[in-house]
């Protein structure tokens, strides 16, 4: 198995692009939401759909902003169908991100004879061509620092992310582990939920190009699952979940070049193979953990 400099951009984009939704996906996990983060990945499809057909390009700021627009009215719809038809919020997020991702596909699918648009992209991104697509970082006379330009949009993602959790932090502790405390000192539940899903829908939409829906899923739930564990503080749960995504990233690529010579297959995609790793560090963090209870979330439908 030969490792090369292609080798490691993609780790590092993996990297940045897991920790990036591992972070907001922590308060997804304490608030029991997580499928809300499996509704809007999907679900922003019609966005970017939508923005690719009316400006044929795919880094338009129309279709990052009709993207983040379908992330945020993913969120409000199921709520208001929750709310409005009496319905268990898991049944109405079916029904919201089903709905938006059939259409998304449709979309696709008209325009293919006309537009740059590739379903497969859609599930599995396409993080082992990115580092092809450079950007100049510095230039001193005749030397240039080349870095791809999805791992400079995934570190602002994370830096961006990083500052809007600790801005935040206090307000989202507490109406994450206790709503009446929050009503009560006058902290809004309503805007800090609406907030979340703009983070989550911000976050899907910025690095969906480069890992796809499958691993966005994965890197928004399960290393915040994995982190939670073994946390007994919302502090290490941050920390630990955002190990546990980088340690993801880099197994799953390791295995992506490793594994498929030895059952006689020439490749497989490090994306699909990133999120069985995150499946696989599950497993054996559920089976090796020793911590009962651990972090306390909200109670369902608080």
């Amino acid at each position: 198995m030969n490792w090369y400099s292609f080798d490691s951009w993609i780790v590092i984009i993996g990297i940045l692009s897991a920790v990036s939704c591992a972070l907001p996906g922590c308060f997804l996990v304490l608030r029991r939401m997580s499928m809300m983060g499996d509704a809007i990945s999907p679900a922003v499809l019609p966005g970017l759909a939508i923005g690719y057909l009316l400006t044929g390009e795919r880094t338009s700021l129309v279709m990052f902003a009709g993207a983040v627009t379908v992330g945020a009215l993913t969120a409000f719809f199921t709520q208001w169908i929750s709310q409005l038809g009496k319905v268990d919020r898991g049944a109405s997020m079916g029904i919201v991100f089903t709905s938006l991702f059939a259409l998304g596909l449709v979309l696709i699918v008209r325009g293919a004879d006309t537009v740059d648009l590739d379903p497969s992209c859609v599930l599995y991104g396409s993080i082992e061509l990115a580092p092809l697509d450079v950007g100049t970082v510095l230039r001193m006379g005749e030397t240039t620092l080349e870095i791809p330009r999805t791992a400079i949009t995934s570190g602002i993602l994370l830096l961006v992310n990083l500052v809007v959790i600790l801005l935040f932090f206090k307000e989202w502790k507490i109406t994450s582990f206790d709503p009446a405390l929050a009503r009560t000192l006058g902290i809004s539940s309503g805007t800090m939920h609406y907030l979340l899903m703009i983070l989550v829908a911000v976050t899907t939409v910025t690095v969906f190009e480069a890992v796809g829906s499958i691993l966005v899923i994965a890197m928004l739930i399960v290393p915040p699952a994995c982190a939670a564990l073994l946390a007994d503080r919302l502090g290490s749960l941050l920390v630990m979940s955002a190990l546990f995504a980088a340690l993801t990233a880099f197994l799953g690529h390791l295995m992506a070049i490793g594994l498929p010579p030895l059952i006689g297959y020439a490749d497989t995609s490090s994306t699909g193979m990133m999120a069985v790793a995150a499946g696989l560090l599950f497993a054996l963090t559920a089976l090796l953990s020793r911590v009962r209870g651990g972090l306390k979330p909200r109670p369902a439908g608080s």
